[in-house]
């Protein structure tokens, strides 16, 4: 089970039993007088993965950008985190909420896998890789923004002059 979870191994245990009789998050709160946030979590773990929330689960999987589409689409679409979570063999439905998070953010972009670390610092071969057209296209925008400053200047010379 989680290493930072507030209830003990026994309270766990405990809970799921109650769970698997029938009972609901609250009225295992109040029985074993324990905090209803944590017996909540634990209960809708429960509901996903059922007796084997008590065993500890494997490392952090990572999902395809495909495979959290079609899971936010369905979500979107009304269906409730806990059955995608059996449906698909999530640990829990708390993983989707950040997917629909960023899909509602940035759209589908927001699904795909981003690049870990700092962005790689351009090499000064990068710059000049680039086409002699490129090159000139550059070089004249720089000349005609010259030119505009100095036509500017020129101007607000002649109106300090008159």
């Amino acid at each position: 089970m989680r290493v930072r979870s507030s209830l003990t191994e026994d309270q766990r245990v405990a809970a799921v039993a109650l769970f698997e009789e029938g009972r609901g998050s609250s009225s295992v709160a109040a029985q074993l007088d324990i905090g209803s946030w944590a017996v909540r979590s634990l209960h809708d773990r429960w509901r996903v993965r059922g007796g084997s929330v008590l065993v500890e689960k494997p490392d952090r999987k990572k999902f395809s950008f495909e495979f959290k589409l079609a899971v936010v689409q369905r979500f979107l679409a009304g269906e409730s985190k806990i059955e995608l979570a059996r449906e698909y063999g999530l640990s829990s439905g708390k993983i989707i909420e950040p997917w629909v998070r960023a899909y509602r953010r940035d759209g589908d972009e927001g699904l795909r896998p981003k690049s870990a670390g700092r962005p790689r610092k351009q090499s000064t071969a990068d710059v000049d890789g680039g086409s002699e057209l490129d090159r000139l296209r550059e070089e004249n925008e720089r000349l005609r923004t010259q030119v505009a400053y100095l036509g500017k200047l020129r101007a607000l010379r002649e109106q300090g002059r008159r």
